[in-house]
């Protein structure tokens, strides 16, 4: 997918994601500045499938258009193409938490998302299945050696989902570090995991699931979390204990869309390349359902369909604005050492 992206509002460059929770005039979330469209990541496979010859088409008959212009094609099986420099892109790998405990119970009963029995859910067994087959799949992909850093939303569920795919594993070449997760943490009859040999991770509130009301949605104290994932960085939520959420006040769908604005905006304040998110189905759903409206259905509904558990999709951020300020790693100038260079049609132009 490819997510095309403008200025934050009011410009705003500063790193601290926490402060981006306070009120501030938003941008209205039903036109969002981007635009997304799918990207394929899969494991290598065992057999190609052959398929039915296709008809040849003449490249001149295919409409070349930005991926913003609107409204779409009348040929919606038509190319769309945009052309953006590399380093104004980010690739993000967007995976929804595995199974929680909180997931087998609300199916079962939708009141049982009221219950405090299930205050901030861990996994279950089958979830960690889940999680174990997801980091099979990425390390098939490569995926791992790609990733410059891993954001997780500070609740159980997505913070075990996140370092059970991406923690370190191996030789520890005896140097000792700080574990990703501690053994048994949120009851996960879980061993410990390894910060040795992986990415950097990070907590970030404003990629929380829906706040309010539901106690499965209500993060433990900084201080408790710390203790159970010691190599996660905290340090960029403000209060020790959770004052977003409100046992009589639920999140409203476009508070959530608007949130999920701002946090992909705030991604641009962060230098890293290549990110994976671990965040919540209402928060993925809510934040991406406003765009694909110029594309092909079944690419809409590709983008903006639920995530199931632990599924992972990747995306291209786009910067269309000066929002980002990263200078490119892989352009070079030319013309070293100086020469004359005058291209042929502008020498025609010319004379």
């Amino acid at each position: 997918m490819v997510i095309h992206c403008g200025a934050p509002p009011g410009g705003r460059t500063s790193s601290d994601a926490s402060s981006l929770l306070r009120p501030a005039s938003v941008r209205s979330a039903s036109s969002p500045p981007f635009v997304l469209l799918p990207r394929n990541l899969s494991a290598p496979k065992q057999k190609q499938q052959q398929q039915p010859p296709r008809r040849r088409r003449r490249r001149l008959d295919l409409p070349v258009r930005s991926s913003l212009s609107s409204p779409p094609p009348a040929d919606m099986d038509a190319a769309v193409t945009g052309l953006y420099p590399l380093h104004r892109c980010k690739t993000l790998h967007l995976v929804r938490h595995a199974q929680g405990i909180h997931n087998v119970e609300g199916e079962k009963n939708h009141n049982a998302y009221l219950s405090y029995d299930l205050f901030d859910a861990h996994l279950t067994p089958l979830g960690w299945q889940q999680v174990s087959n997801l980091r099979k799949h990425v390390r098939a992909c490569g995926l791992p050696e790609k990733i410059d850093l891993v954001i997780t939303s500070p609740l159980l569920r997505t913070m075990q989902t996140a370092v059970g795919v991406f923690g370190g594993e191996g030789d520890t070449d005896g140097i000792v570090a700080p574990p990703l997760m501690v053994a048994n943490a949120g009851n996960s009859d879980h061993p410990a995991i390894s910060s040795l040999h992986c990415p950097p991770f990070i907590a970030v509130e404003l990629c929380r699931e829906h706040l309010g009301v539901h106690p499965c949605d209500k993060r433990r104290s900084i201080s408790e979390y710390r203790s159970l994932f010691p190599a996660i960085d905290f340090s960029l939520i403000e209060n020790e204990d959770d004052v977003l959420w409100t046992p009589d006040v639920r999140e409203k769908n476009e508070e959530v869309a608007i949130r999920g604005m701002k946090f992909l905006n705030w991604l641009w304040t962060r230098e890293e390349k290549e990110i994976a998110i671990f965040t919540h189905s209402g928060f993925l759903f809510h934040a991406l359902s406003a765009f694909g409206n110029d594309c092909h259905p079944s690419v809409k509904s590709e983008m903006c369909k639920h995530f199931a558990n632990c599924e992972l999709r990747s995306v291209v951020i786009v910067d269309r604005g000066m929002t980002g300020s990263d200078a490119s790693r892989t352009n070079y100038p030319g013309k070293i050492p100086d020469g004359l260079d005058l291209p042929s049609d502008v020498a025609n132009d010319k004379h």
